[in-house]
């Protein structure tokens, strides 16, 4: 019996992604941690391009809290932004390099089943619960689809939608969606992209990086204002991601694409997180 490849997750978002010659470069170095022995499954989201796609059709997008209100309508050009526009141009992208890439959402194979996420908003110290239409929360993972893939040697590239039980399609916050997945499938390492070198303790001084980080230090660092924003969800993935299953998450540069692949040469790139 082989001993079972390591499984890296990448999430995979932000400028990384906009940018034509980055995403190259990016999605080369993925392709070569693959050559060197690891099982590798990408999960992305795609924020720029959906804004692009409802702008196009005259959809106005509400946002409440940072999160898209998300009607019926406008859930149907998401999911062709999602999976037409950016999950394809992955594919197309890795399969020029000679790999064999497979396009997926959490609809495939009943992978994901998503329930309706409502939403804690808090004004004039009152909380009332949201109703932010379909937009969704990871209720369960099966991982059969995606390690039937990996066991082929094919790449999956999947995107964050899902049904609920009911078939109503979701558009599922692409951080949570991808912790869910790292999780369930037991990552040796879960690997956020994004556009800073990691976690800064004062956000305007890249020597302040924190480059190890246990999972009970968070809630301290989103008391400190420390952990913020868009970072929120991305630190919420990583504890999705280690609770369930993932042994190592770590936060890098998505801009800065040489550092994929010094991974596991340098132990030292980005935040690291651990349970």
């Amino acid at each position: 019996m082989m001993a079972k490849k390591q499984l890296l997750l990448f999430k995979y978002g932000g400028n990384a992604m906009t940018n034509q010659l980055l995403k190259k470069q990016v999605l080369k170095n993925i392709c070569d941690l693959k050559e060197k022995g690891f099982q590798v499954v990408i999960v992305h989201g795609g924020g720029p391009f959906i804004k692009q796609t409802l702008e196009e059709v005259n959809i106005d997008s509400e946002f409440i809290d940072g999160q898209r209100k998300t009607t019926p309508k406008a859930m149907e050009y998401v999911e062709m932004a999602l999976k037409g526009k950016v999950n394809g141009s992955l594919i197309s992208t890795i399969n020029a390099m000679g790999h064999k890439a497979v396009g997926l959402s959490g609809k495939d194979g009943q992978t994901l089943i998503a329930k309706k996420r409502f939403h804690q908003h808090t004004k004039n110290g009152r909380t009332e619960m949201v109703d932010l239409g379909q937009v969704g929360d990871v209720e369960s993972v099966d991982t059969s689809l995606i390690e039937l893939l990996l066991e082929n040697n094919f790449i999956p590239i999947i995107t964050c939608i899902a049904s609920d039980k009911n078939g109503i399609d979701y558009n599922i916050n692409g951080d949570l969606f991808a912790g869910h997945i790292a999780g369930a499938l037991s990552a040796e390492q879960y690997i956020i992209l994004t556009d800073v070198d990691g976690l800064m303790l004062d956000k305007d001084n890249p020597s302040s990086m924190i480059q190890e980080l246990k999972v009970a230090e968070i809630n301290h660092l989103k008391e400190i204002k420390c952990i913020m924003g868009g970072m929120i969800p991305k630190m919420d993935s990583c504890v999705i991601a280690l609770k369930r299953g993932a042994k190592l998450a770590r936060i890098i540069n998505g801009t800065v694409p040489e550092q994929i692949s010094t991974l596991f040469e340098n132990q030292k790139v980005g935040t690291i997180i651990t349970s």
